[in-house]
């Protein structure tokens, strides 16, 4: 196939060219040439998406078996790409985000979705603009595929979730662990996010679909074990209950990264009916391999910059310190 990713520089669109490349497909990445650079064999065009005539020029007269958007900014530039490329390839697929979903105790495909506007620009928060993105995207390609993906973690991580808990237990002594050990966790390898994508482009497959494991396939406990393991740290997690995390100001999320409680606003979340993906030929790798890679790949090109538009992740020191006095005060009574 002739396939055309928007971006690629980054995590995802980076998973997207490599998975491209070992099926000897041939390759076209679009990016504004900031954040990195495609693997060799891959064509490159640049061009700012921002600028829509830009665009426009960087892509006219080309045709693609099929195009790729991980845009995750204003709906407007989605909207505006899906609609320049509407006759020039035969399959679109968005990389969207489960964060669409209206949560509640159970979601699937066929859960209400947050409200959307395909024009917005930068003033709408993380899950409007996936949504509107994805309603710009149907505009122009009815039959797109919406590649709804959960938590996705692995090498190339530039959001700071995983690349965390490996540096904070890399570091060893006593490692705030959230919630319950056996907390299930939902998630997608970044690269298994890519082949599944590619497969069903291949098989000219549309539609939503919620891309991530099955809830449970690992855990908190295995998620943390992991990284002690691999790092090979004295690292000793500390299990501290969700009300003593929620009384010191603990952040689910984004202070606690993969994790949240199991009530209240994130009812359903790390626990959504993914058995669409499971039927349609999704895998997803154990969580073993999923941390050992990501910390090969850090050892190797260090961890990645602050991206200006996540927010930053981890527990602060002085707020891990006060969990840690309160948990030890816990044992002792």
């Amino acid at each position: 196939m002739d396939l055309l990713v928007l971006g690629g520089t980054r995590f995802v669109g980076r998973a997207l060219l490599d998975a491209a490349l070992a099926r000897g497909w041939d390759v076209t990445a679009l990016h504004r040439g900031r954040t990195g650079t495609p693997p060799p064999g891959v064509r490159v065009l640049h061009a700012d998406r921002t600028d829509a005539r830009a665009f426009a020029a960087a892509v006219a007269g080309r045709r693609w078996d099929a195009v790729v958007d991980t845009w995750a900014g204003a709906p407007r530039v989605a909207t505006a790409a899906a609609r320049v490329l509407a006759g020039s390839a035969g399959g679109y697929a968005y990389v969207s985000s489960a964060s669409v979903y209206v949560w509640g105790e159970h979601v699937d495909e066929s859960s209400p979705l947050v409200d959307g506007d395909p024009a917005a620009g930068d003033e709408v928060d993380y899950a409007a603009a996936k949504r509107g993105a994805e309603l710009g995207v149907l505009a122009s390609s009815p039959g797109a595929l919406l590649a709804r993906a959960g938590l996705v973690l692995g090498p190339r991580e530039d959001i700071g979730r995983l690349p965390w808990w490996l540096r904070r237990t890399a570091a060893g002594g006593r490692v705030v662990a959230p919630g319950h050990p056996g907390r299930p966790l939902q998630f997608v390898d970044a690269r298994d996010l890519a082949a599944f994508v590619l497969d069903r482009l291949a098989a000219g497959a549309g539609g939503a679909v919620d891309v991530a494991s099955r809830s449970g396939h690992t855990t908190t406990a295995g998620l943390l074990r992991s990284c002690v393991e691999v790092t090979g740290s004295d690292a000793e997690l500390v299990w501290v209950d969700e009300q003593r995390l929620a009384a010191a100001g603990a952040q689910p999320w984004t202070h606690l990264p993969c994790w949240v409680p199991t009530g209240g606003e994130f009812a359903g979340f790390l626990e959504a009916d993914t058995s669409r993906a499971a039927a349609a030929g999704l895998r997803c790798r154990p969580v073993e391999e999923t941390v050992a890679d990501t910390w090969e790949w850090l050892q190797r090109a260090g961890f990645p910059a602050q991206r200006p538009d996540r927010p930053v992740h981890g527990l602060p020191p002085e707020l891990e310190e006060e969990l840690l006095r309160v948990a030890a005060g816990d044992a002792r009574g």
